[in-house]
Parts: structure tokens; sequence; C-alpha cells
């Protein structure tokens, strides 16, 4: 999260004696290069320096820096990594490395961020601050594992760094060791008990633990912090441990049923200006939420028309149509839920007819195992919308949510949709919005105290070919070559550790709707997913090959995983 400025070796007594026209040398100078100076007039001192023309090589690469520094405090990431790739070019050194991969981490390309702190390291003695930054940069990638190992070689230069204790603490706790995340967490409060960034990090452990009142105070202590004492190191991102400690105490607040007070914690966050993609994936989550508990305040017509095809399996969605939903009582430990959807009779595509088949049947063998399921068949937009808001809401306060879909799935600029029966697929502005947008769903549930499954029945490929509507007997509308795999839920945010995401096929492929009774994919899931003792990852492995060996190596499915553990669907 917090990643500490590495020392640069300036020649700050040749940039002060600099000949400058506009203002005196003595202040040019120092307002450049010193960390303290406001952004904007450091990056106007510095490029007032640059114009000058008078500098070259490791000297212009000084300034170059330093330029960078006040971009980075203004959240300028694209210009940080401009100015430092410049100042590479001229003299490469620790910091600049450091520095540049530090604004990749905070945009979230996690993997050119890690190869700029293993340059750095190359290039001088082994360094806590860079090891720490690139554990930052393994944990983005959900590589616990080697963050830990990062972390202990930066407590080891330092064994007084809270955020590296901090930090340690949160990659144990996505390996869902809980008491080793809470002893490191409460090591950095004690380091420093003037950070609010702790806090915010020990309010996700209170919750996994379900003492909500713990969480919702230490969430209120970070925002005390936070907004008393604004940090002021230039490497944290502007404003996102605001972001953070609102999002996080506003999920408590919802967990705890205090709807009101999670209402106003998720405006706050969301009225704050975003910078990095940590705090855009906060605030991601933190917008799908405020409209779920908007949704749930709010009174629901008695004559709103029900679904033909949903089938009501939850107390909450048997009174939706009676009355205002209630206040949660709190989550219950091991509570297991499922929304499962199956379309086929699409109106204006070609219509599949095994998917409604493939949903009865995955729905039966997660019943079969303890599942509390949420089923619809033949959904249409405004149906499909209504139960999978009504999920979201109710999987706040579950241990586990699984999603499971099957019918058409479309990828248009990035975004991954899937389609009610009603949608006419027309290129379009509009067609977005007549469709259900998988990323909202997987932001909804980007929460490390829940294991989240997510099951895609469904061809990821582009709907925007002129002829949508000529598809034939698969669940790919065809068009453009299929997605790779989706690694954000939207603008700047991320797969939440505790999640697994899995498709009936591989990137850019087909999913086939088979010629039997089920897809080749459902089928084999509906077989195995109730394996008693099976682990979920080794579970999906079956599917593959049984997939894999019933089409032929026509189709192999797919997936993706941060969960943080071994999870059994089907107790052992």
């Amino acid at each position: 999260m917090r990643r500490l400025l590495l020392a640069f070796g300036l020649l700050t007594a040749a940039l002060w004696s600099a000949p400058c026209s506009a203002q005196s040398r003595s202040q040019l100078g120092p307002l450049c290069t010193t960390e303290t100076t406001p952004a904007d007039q450091m990056v106007d001192a510095c490029s007032k320096i640059i114009a000058l023309k008078v500098f070259k090589g490791e000297q212009l690469a000084t300034v170059y820096f330093w330029r960078a520094v006040g971009w980075n405090k203004k959240g300028d990431y694209a210009r940080v990594i401009a100015d430092t790739t410049e100042a590479i070019r001229l003299q490469p050194s620790q910091a600049v490395y450091n520095m540049r991969g530090s604004a990749y981490y905070d945009k979230g390309d996690y993997d050119i961020a890690i190869a700029d702190f293993d340059d750095a390291l190359k290039l001088g003695p082994p360094s806590g601050i860079i090891f720490h930054n690139r554990g930052n940069a393994w944990r983005g990638k959900g590589d616990y594992a080697k963050a830990i190992a990062d972390y202990d070689m930066s407590i080891k230069a330092d064994p007084k760094s809270a955020f590296s204790f901090q930090n340690r603490g949160i990659a144990k706790e996505a390996l869902g060791d809980l008491d080793g995340a809470l002893a490191d967490i409460n090591q950095a409060i004690r380091l420093d008990p003037t950070l609010p960034q702790p806090l915010i990090n020990r309010t996700a452990i209170w919750r996994a633990r379900n003492d909500l009142d713990r969480a919702i105070a230490d969430g209120s202590e970070a925002i005390r912090l936070a907004k008393d004492k604004p940090p002021v190191n230039i490497m944290t991102p502007p404003n996102s441990v605001l972001i953070s400690a609102y999002t996080h105490r506003a999920l408590a607040y919802e967990a705890k049923g205090d709807y009101a007070r999670a209402k106003d914690d998720y405006n706050a966050s969301l009225a704050i200006v975003a910078s990095d993609a940590g705090s855009k994936a906060n605030q991601a989550t933190a917008k799908v939420r405020l409209s779920l508990v908007t949704d749930a305040t709010a009174p629901i017509p008695r004559d709103a028309p029900a679904s033909p095809g949903q089938q009501q399996t939850t107390p909450t969605q048997q009174q939706a149509n009676a009355a205002p939903a209630p206040s949660p009582a709190p989550a219950t430990p091991g509570r297991r839920m499922a929304l499962v959807i199956g379309n086929g009779a699409y109106a204006h595509v070609k219509a599949l007819p095994n998917p409604p088949n493939d949903a009865r049947a995955v729905a039966k063998s997660l019943r079969e195992i303890g599942f509390i399921v949420s089923e619809g068949v033949d959904l249409d937009r405004a149906a499909m919308q209504k139960m999978t808001r009504a999920f979201l809401r109710d999987a706040a306060r579950a241990q586990v949510a699984l999603v499971y879909y099957a019918g058409h799935g479309v990828q248009v600029d990035g975004r991954n949709y899937l389609i009610p029966i009603d949608v006419e697929l027309k290129p379009g502005a509009s067609m977005t919005e007549a469709m259900i947008d998988m990323d909202t769903i997987m932001a909804g549930l980007d929460d490390q105290v829940r294991t989240n499954i997510l099951i895609f029945d469904a061809c990821r490929n582009n709907p925007m070919a002129q002829q949508v509507a000529s598809t034939g007997g698969s669940r790919g509308i065809e068009g453009a070559p299929g997605l790779a795999a989706p690694s954000s839920l939207g603008s700047g945010a991320t797969l939440g550790a505790g999640t697994l995401i899995a498709f009936a096929t591989a990137p850019g492929q087909v999913a086939l709707d088979g010629e039997g009774a089920n897809s080749p994919f459902s089928a084999a899931l509906s077989r195995h997913i109730g394996t008693p003792g099976l682990e979920v990852q080794q579970m999906l492995t079956r599917v593959r090959a049984e997939v894999v060996s019933g089409t032929k190596n026509k189709q192999v499915p797919w997936s993706n995983s941060s969960l943080l553990g071994e999870v059994y669907l089907a107790e052992k």
C-alpha cells in the first residue's frame, strides 16, 4: 500500500547556482529539490530549470527525478513514468527505478513495477525500501508468498518499519492466516499509533471474524487520524487513505445492517478524487454497494410484477413484492449462497436450448451440498437485474458467495456483459445499458473477508460485428476475437483476494452449447461440484479434463484464482 521515498543523490549546489532569467537562483533550485515543496511549485520550478538547457547527464537526470516527485504528489502517474524514463536514459539509479516502479504499481501494472524494482536492486546495495515496494507489487499480483519474503527482507533491514509489518499482515490475511495477520498489524500500530492505514487493515480482520463493532471502531479512528493529520509522504497516493477508510467502515456498517451509516460512508468515499488503482478499486466497490443498500431501503411498488422465469428461494426475495427489505441480521458464520441463472430463449439472437437445463442441474447440485440458491431461468433484463442485485445485497452477509451463469455473453471495450433474453444486439451507445455488466457483479463482491466463486458458461466475443444476429449454436456472439482473462473490475480496480473466476472456455474461444440436454462444461460441473472432500480448484481441474476429452480438444475451460487457502464446496 504505502511506498517510501528512496533518497536521491543530488547535485543541488550546482542546480541552485545555475543562471535563471525569471527567478532568482536562490529560489528555483530549492523549490525543485525540496521534498516538502507543494506539488505545483515543484513541477513549475523543475520545468523552468529544464527549460534553461544548461544541465546534462546526471544533473539533468536529477531535475527530471524531482519533477517526477512533483507529478507523483499530484497523482499524475503517466507523467511520473515519462520523467523517470528520461532520467533513467540520462543516468540510471536506484532512486529513479524505485520511483518509476512505484508509479507503475499505482497504475496497477504490477509486472512492470516488479521489473523496475529488480533493476533498482541490481544497481545498488540491498534496500529495505525497495524490498518493501516489490513486496507490494507481488501482493498486487496475488503472489502472497513472494510478497511476505520481500517484507521479511524489509523488516530485517528496518525492524521499525510499521508499513512493512502492516503489509506483511495483509499478505498473511490473504493466505488465511488471520492470527499472523493480526499480530503483524498490531505491531505496526504499536510502532506508530498515528498511522491510519494499519487500523483500516485491522478493520478487515475484525469483519472476517464477524466482530463488527471493533471493525467500526477501528474505521472511525482511522478516519479521524487521516483527517487530523493527512499523510505527507509523497509516495502515498493522494486521498487513498480516506477513500479506503470510508469504504471499509461502510462495509462493516452494511454487514451490521446499519444501512443509513453505510450509505453516508459510501457517499463520502465516492466524493473524493481517486488517482491510484487501489482507490479506484475501493470506489468501484463503494459505488455498487451504495446502489444496493439504497435499493434495500427504498419502498418497492406493491404491483411490481414477478418474472415468470424466476424462482424465489430466499426470504429476502419472497418479501420483495410486499415490503421494503428489512435491515438484515449480522452475518451468519458458514452461510453459503449462490445465484444461478440460465438464459436460452433469446428473442433477437440465436436461441440456446441448454442453458435453462444447465442452470437447473447446477442449482440442484448446489442445494444438495447446503447452498441457499436463488435460481432464474430465461430472464429479461429487468428480472435479471433485480435478481442479481438482491443476491449481491444478501451476499454481504455470507461466508461463501457463488455466481453461475449460462447463456450468451459478450465483450465491449474491455468490459464483459451477460445477455438477458430480451436484448436486441445492435451497435450503438445504448447497447451496453441493456445488458448486465459482469464487472459490476465482481466489484460488488470484491471483499477479501468472503470467498467468491464466479462461474460463467458463456463466450466473451465482441458483438460489434455487422451481423450480430447471425450467431450459430455456440454461446458467443460472433465478432472480433475473444477477450483475454479479465484482470480488472472496471476502471482501475483489481480482482480481489478471495475470488475464483472460471469460464467454460479459454480466452478467445467458443463455449459450446452441446448436442445433449446440457453443455459439455455445465454437465461436467454439475457432476463434480458436489463431490465430497474435493477442493474447488481440484474440482475445476476434473471438469476441465472431462470437457477437453468430451469435445476432442475443441473447448478448454479456464480459471484464475486469488482464493485465501483451500475451499471445499462439499464437506470432506
